[in-house]
């Protein structure tokens, strides 16, 4: 018996040794594991995000389109609103699923960004719908919605830890006869 308690000490050790090296591993783990797990919901937002914004940004083109007929806007492929119609019903159903994806797995932040975005996009499907021909008060909504899209992109920015990206304001070359 004595050589046993002799080497208890020894066995003691192994055990304790065993035991610490058995937590180290399952908190590393841990930590990989939550670290891992981040890094998807990041990814999975990053893509919400992004479905949202290509799914508006449809509507927004397509406005502009139809904005473009009634003399609004330049942009060089009017649509009237007859053939928008049928686009922009399809793009406001395309639009659905990105935004319940987007209430699920968005910031409050971005969410809120994204309503103040939609809204506008709304209101310049509402003045189109009426058939205006008011080029400034167009141009009024153009800036407007413009504002919303550049805070959405800073919510979401700050939300998944980007840098600060480009504002998408550039000037675009004046054609002949002074369209764009």
């Amino acid at each position: 018996m004595s050589t046993f308690i002799q080497q208890l000490p020894a066995l003691l050790g192994v055990v304790i040794g065993a035991l610490g090296s058995y937590l180290v591993v399952m908190r590393g783990e841990q930590v990989r594991f939550r670290r891992e797990q981040a890094a998807r919901w990041e990814e999975r937002r990053l893509t919400v995000y992004a479905d949202w914004a290509r799914s508006l940004k449809q509507s927004v083109t397509l406005a502009y389109r139809v904005a473009s007929h009634f003399g609004n806007d330049p942009h060089p492929h009017p649509l009237s609103p007859d053939e928008a119609a049928p686009l922009q019903a399809e793009a406001t159903v395309a639009r659905d699923p990105s935004g319940e994806a987007l209430l699920l797995l968005g910031s409050p932040e971005v969410v809120e960004k994204a309503r103040a975005w939609v809204v506008v996009v709304l209101e310049m499907e509402e003045f189109l719908r009426a058939g205006r021909r008011d080029p400034g008060a167009w141009q009024v909504l153009l800036d407007r919605q413009r504002a919303g899209r550049e805070g959405y992109y800073s919510a979401v920015r700050e939300d998944l830890a980007l840098p600060p990206g480009h504002s998408a304001r550039w000037q675009t070359p004046v054609a002949p006869g002074g369209q764009r």
